[in-house]
């Protein structure tokens, strides 16, 4: 069984006991989260839409972490304009403990 979840502006294929990186979260490390899935897969049967009412996904929030570091410059030719910068984004880590198709 998996399932397809919405984080944030994104989605993500899980299954229970997948460790995922998503978006940043405001909770403390080691609260219980439920997402809403989009799609959930169990086996043969496919639910989508106005079937999944009521279906949830629950997950633990393990930790945060951070990804690659991201980094540019911008210049303009034939004039002394130029600009570094970077960028590091951080995510919470999350583990799936249950998803729910009722």
């Amino acid at each position: 069984m998996y399932a397809v979840i919405r984080v944030g502006s994104s989605q993500e294929r899980v299954t229970e006991g997948q460790v995922v990186r998503v978006d940043l979260r405001p909770e403390p490390t080691g609260s219980v989260i439920e997402f809403v899935p989009v799609l959930v897969v169990d086996g043969e049967a496919v639910k989508a839409g106005d079937a999944l009412q009521g279906a949830t996904v629950t997950a633990t929030l393990v930790g945060e972490e951070k990804g690659p570091k991201i980094r540019g410059l911008t210049y303009k030719a034939k004039a002394i304009q130029r600009r570094r910068w970077g960028h590091r984004q951080k995510y919470s880590t999350v583990e799936i403990t249950k998803i729910s198709a009722r």
